[in-house]
């Protein structure tokens, strides 16, 4: 997902939180029927390396796209 830099300037941009990934999908987990906890429940484990994966991921691949200006160019986040 490539952002130009007034989007940015703007504050549309994306905040990856892995902690707060994993408690939405507890959450709706838990909307779905899913036993999150209890002595037998690894859901929060699973959860936690999911929700950790996925920011990873994401953000390893974010770029920035600034179209005009001296900075013109495509950057990777950081």
């Amino acid at each position: 997902m490539a952002m130009d830099l007034a989007q940015l300037q703007r504050g549309n941009n994306m905040a990856m939180d892995a902690p707060k990934l994993e408690d939405l999908i507890i959450n709706k987990l838990e909307d779905a029927g899913f036993k999150t906890s209890g002595k037998h429940a690894y859901a929060q484990v699973m959860v936690n390396a999911i929700a950790e994966a996925v920011v990873e991921h994401i953000m390893s691949q974010a770029e920035v796209s600034v179209t005009s200006g001296s900075s013109a160019g495509i950057y990777k986040v950081k």
